[in-house]
This record gives structure tokens, sequence and C-alpha cells, in this order.
């Protein structure tokens, strides 16, 4: 009985579905379907009972499945703890990436990540929309916010302030705003996920807080697209500091109203199982850590972002 095999009927039980569980493994369904067959010869007994609509464990699969993922979680842990004492980092990287952070940081980050570690390989799902580890086929996220699901394992990477930003030459045309009620007269930016565009802006001063119904031209559900139109002049933005920093550290985009506070984010890097927490993910992480804290450093200097961003 072969390992991938097991992990073919893992997968199946997981998802009800072979067709899903070949999508998710990266294999057609038709390779699936005979591995299910070749494990279920190999035990004499039908693990799954297959009806035209669904799919659902019989009762020797209900005994066998759990006993089975036990079985493999070891294995792959006594391997990646063998790696780990052999400091071998290999592998392949399935990563999701916002596409600003992902295309203008984290990429050339990760370019020599695998300079370093020729042995590691990658494959990265770039894009806004929501995560769904099974759907999607990633091992890992780096994801702005904290994971809301108990049954994900998360690390964090870094404190993340969002910033009020626009070019000098949009400013030197429609004047610098003083107040945060004075937005809403400038062409916002706008950012929008599921259907939902986030126009209402949150600033705040000590006790104070505004709430600000921003306008605009341009909505985008890419947020390097609304990086590109703040930076070209188009409007105002807010954006993570993150993502801007090179525009900011650059003085292409001034940082407005910086004695008011924006609602703060994090940064996480994600994983859908701890089986997912490889040596080569844990390095990535140390290097993410480490990469994100040196731009906030920059920032610091420059007086763009307080320094308790690093607590």
């Amino acid at each position: 009985m072969l390992l991938e095999d097991l992990q073919v009927i893992l997968k199946v039980a997981e998802f009800r579905s072979i067709t899903a569980a070949a999508t998710n493994l990266d294999m057609r369904t038709a390779t699936a379907s005979a591995a299910v067959k070749r494990v279920e010869s190999s035990l004499g007994v039908e693990l799954f009972i297959r009806t035209t609509r669904q799919l659902r464990l019989s009762n020797a699969g209900e005994k066998y499945i759990p006993q089975c993922e036990q079985a493999l979680l070891m294995l792959e842990q006594a391997k990646q703890n063998m790696k780990g004492e052999l400091d071998i980092i290999d592998g392949d990287l399935r990563i999701a990436l916002s596409s600003d952070l992902g295309r203008n940081l984290v990429m050339p980050w990760i370019d020599e990540f695998m300079a370093t570690h020729s042995k590691v390989s990658l494959r990265a799902n770039i894009n806004d929309s929501n995560l769904d580890f099974y759907r999607d086929s990633v091992d890992l996220a780096l994801r702005y916010g904290s994971p809301n699901d108990a049954n994900l394992y998360g690390f964090k990477i870094c404190n993340v302030p969002r910033l009020l930003c626009a070019s000098k030459a949009y400013l030197a045309k429609h004047g610098m705003p003083k107040h945060p009620q004075d937005l809403a007269s400038h062409n916002g930016l706008l950012y929008q996920l599921n259907n939902i565009t986030y126009d209402v802006w949150e600033f705040y001063r000590g006790d104070e807080q505004y709430k600000i119904k921003m306008k605009g031209n341009r909505v985008s559900n890419d947020g390097e697209l609304v990086h590109r139109w703040c930076v070209s002049g188009k409007g105002i933005g807010l954006k993570s500091c993150l993502d801007i920093s090179s525009d900011l550290l650059a003085e292409n985009v001034v940082h407005i109203l910086p004695e008011y506070q924006t609602k703060a984010t994090e940064l996480w890097l994600i994983f859908p199982s701890r089986q997912s927490i490889t040596p080569a993910a844990r390095l990535l992480r140390d290097t993410l850590k480490q990469k994100t804290r040196n731009i906030l450093l920059q920032l610091i200097e420059k007086g763009i972002v307080d320094k308790s961003v690093l607590n």
C-alpha cells in the first residue's frame, strides 16, 4: 500500500468528494479514484459509500480513517524532525499572497530565499480574495489580520499601521487636508473586497473619533492598482505602511494627517495544519519577520510611523 494512496484517501474523506480531493492534490480525478480502489482492495473493505449525489464514510471508513490520519501525521512529523536536525531546507512552498504586498515586496524576498535554498520550489497564488486553503490548494498564506478560525495555525509577523497617502502632484492641485472632515471634498481611491466597497474611513486622535464617508471615481478589488493610482496622482489612498513603504521612503507620496491614526492591522503567516509548518516554512517565517522589521525601522527613522509599532 503506497503512502501517496493513503494521502488521497484522507483528502477524499475530508472533502467527501474524489473530484475535490484530486483538485486539491493537483491530480486527475481518475488517478485519485484508482488510488481509492487500490486501498480498498488491499484492505478488503469499502471505505466510502458512493451514491449518485454524495460520498460518505462507511462504518469501516469511520474506524480506519482517524487511525490512518494519525499514522501519516506521525510519519510526516518524523520526516520534518529529521530534516530539522540535519538543517535540510527543501520542498514545495505553496503560498498565497495579497496582490500589492506579494508582488512588490514578498516575491523579491522569496527570490532571495530560493537563491540561498536551491532545493525549495514555489507555487504562488497572488490575489486579494478571501482564502480557502482547500479550494485554493495552498499550504501557507501571508495575510493582513489575525486568523479567526481556531482550526488554523498562525505566526504573527508584525504590526502594520495604515496610512493616508497622496502624491505631491495631487496635493499641489487639490490642497493638503488639515482635518479628517476635509477629506469629504477629495477624491478617495477605494478598495473593494467581496463586493463590499470600503468607503468609510475612520480616524482617531486621543478621545476624538471621526468616520468619513469617502467619494471617489476609482474603485478596485486589487490593492496594487489602488497603490498605483495613489502614486500617479489620481487621489488619496488609505494603504498599509508596508505596501506603500517604498514610495513613502522615496518621497513619491506624502503621509497625510499624521497626527490622526487609523485602525492598525497585523501581518500573519497562516497554515491550515501543523503538517504544513515545514522547516522551509519556519525559515521563511523568520525571513519575513526580519524583512518587515527592517522596513518598519526605516519608516520609524523617517518619522513616518511611531516606534511603538515594534511592540
